[in-house]
């Protein structure tokens, strides 16, 4: 871990959801995931996903944090430059997990032509909705708009 910072960063924590642990820890510090699957699972005692194998603090969302899927925790593995990232093609797919929901309206936007932002987020909020309380719906779309508007 000597490739990490001390703490994490002010961007990094507008960028990342709260449950990331990129909220308390520095990159280097965690591992990232290619994304949220049975290998990790949020656990409540830290507040952040954990890979299961490791019990590495894991990141399931490299575009949010700009950083490849990595051991960068678990295995020492080198910290490259954070860098922007697309989403994968399946974090598109509407979740099942509300805390994964944040997460899929920053992948949906940043998907989007920034002159067809307002319709998607518009049909994003609807199929949300559909699934989702209309509470958990706008708390996700508050934390996404106040961070993805200032990038």
């Amino acid at each position: 871990m000597g490739n990490a910072s001390e703490g994490p960063s002010a961007e990094l924590q507008a960028w990342t959801c709260a449950v990331c642990p990129a909220q308390e820890l520095a990159p280097g510090r965690f591992d990232v995931a290619a994304r949220p699957g049975p290998d990790s699972r949020y656990e409540p005692a830290t507040g952040w996903r954990v890979d299961l194998s490791t019990r590495a603090p894991t990141c399931v969302h490299p575009y949010r944090v700009g950083l490849p899927p990595g051991a960068y925790a678990s295995a020492g593995a080198p910290l490259p430059p954070r860098r922007p990232l697309p989403p994968d093609p399946r974090d598109l797919a509407l979740p099942d997990d509300p805390t994964l929901l944040e997460a899929w309206f920053v992948a949906v936007l940043r998907s989007t032509e920034p002159e067809r932002m307002r319709a998607a987020l518009a049909q994003a909020e609807q199929v949300a909705g559909e699934r989702f309380p209309g509470r958990t719906v706008v708390a996700a779309v508050r934390r996404v708009m106040s961070t993805e508007l200032a990038r």
